[in-house]
């Protein structure tokens, strides 16, 4: 058996215990065959294929000095973030290609690949990417002059985690495909780095890394093992954040407050060197985060985090109350990580993650109709979710969404020595190379609880290994069943091991692996009183219809903030909620017999009066849905009530006469708003984002045709010796004077603007916060721009 981390134990009939370090099988030996999955990975290569490479490819043209034939997408793509969804096109390609032998699918990524060397060979010393006006910006920060704020470096949108697209793409190119062309640019690219960075001292990275960089030091990594050369992994751990790392090391959680997106590809980054290198410090940092993240952060359908940031663990009320809830690229990230870990120590715990996050968020993010894909799954009750239009939607969640759909196969099967293990129980078929044995595994799950096995072809010398089923956690002790060949196989694993069929196989044989699924609840993380109903691993969802008439618009615009559902919110009170003692309403919801999954609350006393449907969450679109419920006894449900619309009173005014929002410090508010700055800095006060300027910084905001709005500003009762103007369109409209005499508070000041400073109402302001001398802009904690009163 091969060196591992951690000792894992796999249990056989014969009650041996084995230690494990199971590799994934490789993705181009597993084929999806049937099922909801095949469904989703068929409409993601149509989405593939109708995007333009010619529009992917003119960021690139246009930095390297290349004739153009197409203009940059929209969105994103022609806003700061330039290029960055090509990078994910190459991966998404060579995901699919090696998960389907689809010949458009290589021809297409060959294509991109001859034309983008065309552009790396263009800037001559390695580069590649489309970051605006790159050739200055790498030569600043090569030269060491950093200015670093949490996603703009240099006055540009993430840089860093603009090009590791692209160059994470190539890695996968030539992995997946063999692209050799691919693999010779990944090593000019990573010679390029090591050029740029040679002179900068490490403090100097340390700075620059405070900007979001993407999975740079996982793919230096990779490069590492590709090629040998040990300059790559060395500056891999050189491109690794130690204000992150640091408190892992030490096993304490310092995430609140932190963009999350940010965060998880760098540690995903520490889980590959440690894996190259046998790091166990490092390996158990990451471990700690996984811990942190899945047990503590995450809701029922394995996403996390609140408007892209962790809130507090203890505090999940923003959760349910914001339309921005997890976002998808956190769950592919969060993906990569749990199977990084996985291949340690073959914890099946990270298997029942996996599962839980791959059917209820990575699956639910697509529309299966039309391909669109999810930047927010929000947990607010009656709320509703927009996809991706292919030729105006370039969001982050774009670019890891075409790659989540193209690689189902990933995870279904591993290996190690002479053992196989079957983790998922999907539709598919396995050619085991190092066995020379193929099988398939034919299952409706989840609408049926049973998934057979069976042996196609073995060689005799390969006729004897061990076939590893996965016993999941929610399937109860001595409830599962296997039986080989009809006859039934005496099992004394337990829930979160394998069951080890060890025997002299031959093509024709077949497993059946019963898996008895029961209706659960699971709580909201800080066991506040609202619950979410599965089936096994299946999270169940109702449709709702609060506002019978209403049209919603389920596809994006091309906006900067197109990703966000712009429809009204509905009033906490009138969200679904079980009138119950305690959880006694689950006794209520009962199966419905048809083929597919589908639940009634049955007799289960609503606030609402009607009975609900419940049905997996990854087969509802175009609606309005709850996923989590409230519930309350019945002594208590007036009460509750009375404060529900008391609370959605307060918060329908304030939204009805805002006009616009940013919240300082959080790195999409800011970017969609158009951030500028001069000397600013950003942090964490509590639970609260804010940030200043010694200088000055600024937002564009949007009137919206009202030709006399209110700035409203909050603060921080504390701040002291702070003076700054506050200019609208470079005009002066008021100076601020914080004394720190309001006390351990926030606090709010409203500033007029009057007509005459706005040229055109319907065409955005800017309103730039400039530090007298010697003094601070700021801290601003929300800038909110609002219609005036009118009496």
């Amino acid at each position: 058996m091969k060196k591992i981390l951690t000792a894992a134990v796999l249990m056989l009939n014969s009650s041996v215990a084995l230690a494990l370090q199971p590799s994934p099988v490789p993705l181009q030996d597993v084929r999806i065959t049937h099922g909801p999955f095949l469904h989703a990975q068929q409409t993601d290569l149509h989405y593939l294929m109708v995007m333009d490479p010619e529009r992917l490819l003119a960021p690139y043209r246009k930095e390297a000095g290349l004739p153009n034939t197409a203009e940059n997408y929209p969105n994103w793509e022609d806003t700061g973030l330039d290029g960055h969804i090509g990078g994910h096109y190459l991966s998404a390609l060579a995901l699919m290609y090696a998960s389907t032998g689809d010949k458009q699918v290589l021809e297409r990524l060959n294509y991109m690949i001859e034309e983008l060397s065309k552009c790396q060979q263009a800037h001559g010393n390695g580069y590649l990417g489309g970051v605006p006006n790159g050739a200055k910006l790498w030569q600043s920060l090569a030269q060491g002059d950093i200015r670093a704020d949490l996603f703009t470096l240099n006055d540009a949108w993430v840089p860093w985690y603009n090009v590791h697209k692209v160059f994470a793409g190539l890695k996968d190119a030539y992995i997946y495909t063999g692209n050799q062309q691919a693999k010779k640019m990944m090593v000019l690219f990573s010679d390029w780095m090591l050029e740029l960075s040679k002179n900068l001292s490490d403090q100097q990275l340390q700075l620059m890394l405070r900007t979001e960089y993407g999975g740079l030091n996982e793919t230096l990594a990779d490069v590492y093992d590709i090629t040998g050369n040990q300059a790559y992994l060395t500056l891999a751990k050189r491109y690794t954040d130690l204000s992150l790392l640091n408190p892992l090391l030490e096993q304490k959680d310092a995430l609140t407050g932190l963009h999350a997106n940010t965060q998880i590809p760098k540690i995903v980054g520490v889980a590959r060197i440690a894996q190259l290198e046998n790091n166990k410090a490092w390996h158990d940092s990451a471990d700690f985060f996984w811990q942190t993240i899945v047990n503590h952060r995450t809701v029922s359908i394995g996403g996390n985090s609140v408007r892209e940031h962790f809130h507090p663990s203890d505090d999940f009320s923003s959760m349910l109350e914001s339309v921005e809830g997890p976002e998808t690229c956190n769950t592919y990230n969060m993906l990569k990580l749990s199977r990084l870990l996985y291949e340690g120590n073959g914890d099946l715990n990270y298997i029942d993650y996996y599962e839980r996050a791959l059917y209820n968020h990575i699956l639910s993010s697509q529309n299966p109709e039309t391909g669109g894909l999810v930047y927010f799954t929000a947990m607010r009750p009656n709320q509703y979710r927009v996809y991706s239009d292919p030729q105006k939607s370039m969001w982050c969640c774009v670019g890891s969404g075409i790659e989540n759909h193209a690689k189902y196969g990933e995870m279904i099967y591993a290996e190690d020595d002479d053992q196989l293990f079957v983790n998922l129980f999907i539709d598919s078929k396995l050619n085991w190379q190092a066995k020379r044995v193929k099988l398939k595994q034919t299952t409706l799950f989840p609408d049926a609880d049973t998934s057979e096995i069976e042996i196609l072809s073995i060689p005799a010398s390969s006729a004897k290994f061990g076939l590893n089923l996965r016993y999941p956690t929610w399937v109860n002790a001595g409830e599962l069943k296997v039986t080989v060949n009809g006859k039934a196989w005496i099992i004394t694993a337990k829930p979160g091991e394998y069951v080890q069929l060890e025997r002299q196989w031959q093509a024709g044989d077949k497993v059946t692996i019963t898996l008895p699924m029961k209706i659960s609840l699971e709580q909201m993380p800080d066991k506040s009183a609202y619950y979410s109903v599965l089936y096994g691993p299946i999270v169940l969802a109702a449709k709702t219809n609060p506002f019978p008439n209403e049209q919603l618009d389920f596809i994006a615009d091309a906006s900067r903030m197109g990703h966000i559902a712009k429809g009204p919110t509905c009033e906490p009170e009138n969200a679904p909620v079980f009138i119950s003692d305690g959880t006694q309403f689950l006794k209520e919801i009962k199966k419905m017999p048809s083929s597919t999954l589908a639940f009634t609350t049955g007799d289960a006393k609503l606030n609402l009066g009607e009975k609900l449907e419940l049905i997996p969450f990854f087969r509802l679109h175009d609606s309005r849905y709850s996923v989590y419920f409230g519930q309350s006894s019945a002594d208590n449900w007036q009460s509750l009530q009375t404060r529900l619309a008391q609370q959605s009173k307060l918060a329908a005014a304030l939204a009805a006469s805002t006009l616009d929002l940013v919240q300082p410090g959080e790195q999409q508010p800011e970017s969609d708003h158009f951030f500028e700055a001069s000397k600013s800095e950003a942090g964490l006060n509590g639970t609260r984002h804010w940030r200043h300027a010694h200088d000055w910084f600024s937002y564009q905001l949007n009137a919206k045709g009202e030709t006399q709005p209110v700035l409203r500003l909050t603060f921080f009762g504390l701040d002291n010796h702070r003076e700054f103007d506050i200019l609208i369109d470079e005009q002066y409209l008021a100076t601020v004077k914080l004394s720190g005499d309001k006390g351990p508070d926030y606090f709010t000041q409203s500033f007029p603007i009057p007509a005459k400073l706005l040229k055109d109402a319907s065409q955005p302001l800017r309103v730039k916060f400039k530090a007298k001398p010697g003094s601070i802009a700021g801290g601003l904690y929300e800038v909110r721009l609002m219609k005036p009163e009118r009496k």
